[in-house]
């Protein structure tokens, strides 16, 4: 892996590189992208910029003011491994070119001032995130919205609605696709190719699975890395999902909740506070193994989960996941194994290296720039503030005693909700200048607007079910 400018300059003689492609990440987490001839690149962009228009990405510039730089980050690179001509990738943070400052909307900057922040507390110096996002593979996708239409329909070889003639048989019945064996599990070696794409552009990968639900729904775990560089690669493994199945004729979606009557896709996050190169996370004497920084650190997450959910859960798709009656991870309690509750301790391992802390309602339509400070955040002010999460619950939530089940409380059930609990409960991001009100504000404006509002004002399918006779 590149370090230094040096070495980057070295890589693009050495691999004979033709194109150099820069990519940046809007506050919705899509990448976006432009490429320049090696020809006319020249090690003057790392300190001079390049520029771009930042009124044309949405949540960022008005037009009066949309002149904005990126900056490539030399560490970043990667060989694009799908194009044809040998292309050299760079992430890119963004800078005003009136201040020469960072730009405070960029998530990639929000990833690197919550790192900062968390060496100022002084309680840790790294902080290391572990993801695990689910995705589905389809084999076909339409979908289309309009004045007077509105439909969606999927179709996967896998999918158990395929039984009724024409294919193979040995479909995935519905919830029960974990851990099949080929031939049921049709997408071992789809899976095994990204998996190798990944590693071979320096993403470290532990395993790769299918998931739960039928038509293809899949996992492939990373290796735990520190904040920044995991939103890195978290970005950098969508893009390669995406692109491997579109090689093999599939399409990828990391939508949380494309099928009615089966799992949704989740990302559960794992993550751990070191100092000094130890975890400060570990108490042998304490419930779990846990010490009482990662028992402070689970009450801010408890305290703090409605606004955390608005960058972690933040689709109105998401909550088709997170819902009541459904073993969705909805119950703001913390207990060691137990996949009810939001919060799990996972014990596999009795080493203090391996303390953790599993926080299992984000989905992965996340912006990982976003939402792993977002959790941090939450976790520092619970420790700042020593915030109790009170007893575990070593229960199985789902099917609690209604007079006991009555006494836990849930996450909010919709996107607005969350919006509504981050604008309430916000300073805990504001720490440290992590987050900003122009950001917050931005992101939630566009959110109620073009998305909540969206899918409020049409019709639904299911509507004309219901309705259309009366």
């Amino acid at each position: 892996m590149t370090q230094t400018v040096a070495d980057v300059m070295q890589l693009i003689k050495d691999q004979e590189i033709r194109m150099l492609d820069f990519r940046f990440i809007d506050p919705f987490g899509v990448w976006h992208h432009f490429s320049f001839s090696a020809k006319e690149f020249s090690e003057d962009v790392f300190e001079e910029g390049l520029g771009f228009d930042g009124s044309s990405i949405r949540g960022f510039q008005a037009i009066n003011e949309s002149d904005m730089i990126l900056f490539p980050d030399p560490t970043s690179a990667f060989m694009d491994p799908f194009f044809s001509i040998p292309t050299l990738v760079m992430i890119c943070d963004i800078y005003d070119p009136i201040t020469h400052q960072p730009y405070n909307k960029d998530p990639r900057y929000v990833a690197k001032k919550a790192e900062a922040y968390l060496k100022q507390t002084g309680i840790a110096d790294q902080a290391f995130f572990g993801p695990e996002a689910e995705f589905f593979l389809f084999n076909d996708v339409a979908y289309t919205s309009g004045a007077n239409t509105g439909f969606y329909q999927i179709d996967s070889a896998e999918g158990w609605w395929n039984t009724g003639g024409g294919g193979l048989g040995g479909q995935v019945p519905a919830k029960r696709g974990y851990f099949p064996c080929p031939p049921v599990d049709s997408l071992q070696d789809v899976r095994s190719q990204m998996v190798l794409t990944m590693e071979d552009i320096g993403i470290e990968v532990e395993v790769h699975h299918h998931e739960v639900a039928t038509a293809g729904q899949c996992e492939i775990d990373l290796r735990f890395d520190t904040l920044l560089r995991m939103a890195d690669k978290l970005t950098m493994y969508k893009y390669v999902i995406k692109q491997v199945a579109r090689k093999n004729g599939m399409t990828a979606t990391f939508m949380p909740k494309p099928l009615f009557e089966d799992n949704g896709s989740g990302m559960h996050c794992h993550q751990s506070l070191w100092k000094n190169g130890n975890t400060v996370m570990y108490d042998e004497a304490g419930y779990a193994g846990l010490s009482d920084i990662a028992r402070y650190y689970i009450g801010g997450l408890l305290k703090h989960a409605p606004a955390i959910l608005a960058f972690a859960a933040p689709s109105t798709n998401s909550y088709k996941r997170l819902v009541p009656g459904y073993e969705a991870p909805i119950n703001l309690v913390y207990s060691q194994r137990n996949r009810s509750a939001i919060c799990r301790i996972p014990m596999y391992s009795g080493s203090p290296k391996a303390k953790r802390i599993e926080f299992r309602a984000p989905d992965p339509s996340a912006n990982p720039y976003l939402a792993f400070p977002a959790m941090l955040m939450a976790g520092l002010d619970g420790i700042v503030n020593q915030i109790d999460p009170g007893a575990p619950i070593d229960k199985d939530l789902y099917d609690l005693p209604p007079e006991e089940a009555a006494e836990i409380t849930n996450t909010p059930g919709t996107l607005d909700a969350v919006l509504d609990a981050l604008e309430a409960d916000k300073d805990f991001l504001l720490a440290g200048d992590v987050f900003t009100e122009d950001l917050i504000d931005a992101y939630i404006d566009y959110k109620r607007i073009s998305e909540i509002d969206a899918v409020r004002l049409r019709p639904h399918p299911y509507e004309f079910n219901l309705y259309f006779d009366i």
